[in-house]
């Protein structure tokens, strides 16, 4: 496994475009209820928001500005944007850009390295089956309930300084040296033109079997 090291503020000041395919490789360390899972990423996608880089990100949730829903993406980098989608499924970004720049960066897959026995329960818990081991953190619900991350309670807890927060403390570590073999490509189930190859800000690792499948949003294939 390669050597990570912790992450800082400054690893994580670049725009998300910039910051996502530094992530791959990365490991997101999380102790929850006294439980440690360690996730290595293998799989992330970019998000802008409103006024964030040259262009408009319509699939971002800090597209329309600042909202109460949205509001971490707008802060200090190096914080978790812990998000409900569909009502069900947390959802995890690492917060990128200088404070007062939205952008977040989705963690959509990863392996686990540590905590199998934690994170299967607890996708059993959510979901009442894991068909392998790579299926543990394969897809971005999966892998927040693996790490055992919640919205609401864990939204903005901060992964570089690994301050606890509702019973729960998270750390990113970086690769020492850059993963080889990264491929981009459009983002998974975003619709419209913001789930096109005229935003290919999906970044996985080539060839693991981590990686989700992908599929293309509503009105992407058309856009």
């Amino acid at each position: 496994m390669s050597a990570t090291r912790p992450a800082r503020r400054a690893d994580l000041a670049g725009l998300p475009l910039e910051v996502a395919p530094r992530l791959l490789g990365a490991r997101l360390e999380t102790v929850v209820d006294g439980e440690t899972v360690v996730v290595r990423l293998t799989e992330v996608e970019a998000y802008h928001g409103r006024g964030t880089g040259d262009v408009p990100d319509p699939g971002s949730h800090a597209r329309m500005g600042p909202t109460a829903r949205n509001a971490t993406m707008w802060g200090e980098p190096g914080h978790l944007y812990v998000y409900l989608s569909h009502g069900i499924h947390s959802c995890v970004n690492v917060v990128c850009g200088p404070e007062g720049v939205a952008g977040g960066v989705l963690l959509r897959a990863g392996e686990i390295v540590e905590g199998a026995d934690a994170a299967t329960r607890r996708r059993l818990a959510r979901r009442g089956v894991v068909r392998a081991p790579r299926d543990l953190a394969r897809g971005p619900g999966r892998l927040g309930d693996a790490v055992g991350l919640r919205h609401p309670v864990h939204d903005g807890i901060d992964a570089v300084t690994g301050a606890p927060q509702a019973g729960a403390v998270a750390r990113l570590a970086l690769p020492v040296e850059p993963v080889a073999a990264v491929v981009s490509g459009p983002r998974v189930g975003v619709a419209g033109v913001a789930g096109t190859d005229a935003f290919p800000w999906r970044f996985w690792i080539d060839g693991n079997s981590t990686v989700s499948p992908f599929r293309w949003g509503r009105g992407a294939r058309d856009s």
